[in-house]
């Protein structure tokens, strides 16, 4: 028995299924779900986050979330959160870099929000020492000062896609045919929550929506609002949905999101329109890219610094991996950051304009 073939009898019985149920069973089905049965992040997995790339990410991070509790007070106790943490990497260099500003270390809790069983551990190994606590929903954080990052955890939310109908759409569903699992389309309906999409789309377009979003982003903006704190989100993305972004890797390589049910990582842009949206009534920054981010709070100054003591491949792989980060043809546009903070509440730094 495989993922496939459980999701084959049950459109059998059920008929077509929605694509958001779809990537919630390839991703999190408890004995064939993707992140439920391996680690996917690194050269070993599928994919490679900007954590994994190189330390100076979760550095400045750390210090960025450093600078926002000591704007705020330095509340004692806070949480220290982080949405789908990947191995542990990014908050174990986050802790680490903050390991100097007094007070911080005595004060923090960390916090995980992490579904996979096999991801725990792998969070566990790298956060020796930190006594972490994971949590399976985002109503289970800490009723005080929160600070909170969330990368590339968004994408994974599972999505839905419409496809404009006149003033109606179609739903893009799931079925079998041949024995095969297949992209059809539902019945021309009106959907109400997408009304304002007529506005700005034609015949035949397709767009994505996400409503997994608004709960999250409402619960953390709720968590900031009553005892203070700061969100950090970066992920890859566009201002406003248009076209189908629905992308599956397996082997570090894009393949069909319906070839391997349970074996590929199934990702979709954010779109951080609705993200913000969904930040109210918290202050959010502006849209910023990652590579402009990470200059203003001094990456190059940092890769210079960590190069002093490198040569050869280390050293072509450390300029790479600053590239990698930065670059407009690399990470630097396609992905994307913004700040929320309590209304009157001085903005993370990096992101003050």
């Amino acid at each position: 028995m495989s993922l496939r073939d459980i999701l084959i009898a049950q459109i059998a019985a059920q008929g077509p299924m929605r694509l958001d149920a779809y990537m919630s069973a390839c991703l999190l089905h408890p004995e064939f779900g993707y992140y439920t049965t391996r680690p996917p992040f690194g050269a070993k997995g599928d994919f490679i986050t900007a954590p994994e790339i190189s330390q100076m990410f979760g550095e400045l991070v750390g210090l960025a979330l450093a600078q926002a509790w000591i704007d705020q007070g330095a509340p004692s106790p806070f949480t220290l959160a982080e949405l789908g943490p990947g191995r542990g990497t990014l908050m174990a260099d986050v802790l680490r870099a903050t390991a100097g500003v007094p007070g911080f270390r005595d004060a923090v809790q960390v916090v995980l929000l992490e579904a996979s069983p096999a991801l725990r551990d792998a969070q566990a190994k790298s956060l020796t020492g930190y006594a972490p606590t994971w949590i399976n929903t985002i109503q289970e954080l800490p009723q005080q000062a929160t600070f909170l990052v969330a990368n590339e955890f968004f994408d994974a939310l599972p999505i839905r896609q419409f496809i404009r109908d006149a003033d109606n759409w179609r739903e893009r569903q799931i079925g079998v045919q041949d024995g095969a699992l297949v992209f059809g389309l539902g019945p021309s309906q009106q959907q109400p929550a997408l009304s304002h999409r007529l506005e700005d789309t034609k015949d035949g377009d397709l767009i994505e929506d996400c409503a997994a979003v608004a709960p999250v982003l409402s619960e953390v903006c709720l968590r900031l609002e009553q005892f203070g704190g700061a969100a950090l989100i970066f992920d890859y993305g566009d201002w406003r949905s248009l076209g189908d972004t629905l992308q599956a890797v397996q082997n570090h390589e894009t393949t069909d999101p319906l070839a391997n049910p349970g074996h590929a990582d199934l990702t979709a842009h954010v779109d951080f329109e609705a993200l913000l949206a969904a930040a109210a009534p918290c202050t959010a920054s502006r849209v910023t890219g990652q590579g402009v981010f990470l200059e203003r709070l001094g990456i190059t100054a940092r890769a210079q610094a960590l190069a002093q003591s490198l040569s050869g491949t280390a050293l072509e792989n450390h300029i790479a991996a600053h590239r990698r980060l930065t670059h407009p043809e690399e990470m630097g546009t396609l992905f994307k950051t913004f700040g929320i903070v309590p209304n009157g509440k001085p903005m993370l730094p990096g992101l003050e304009t």
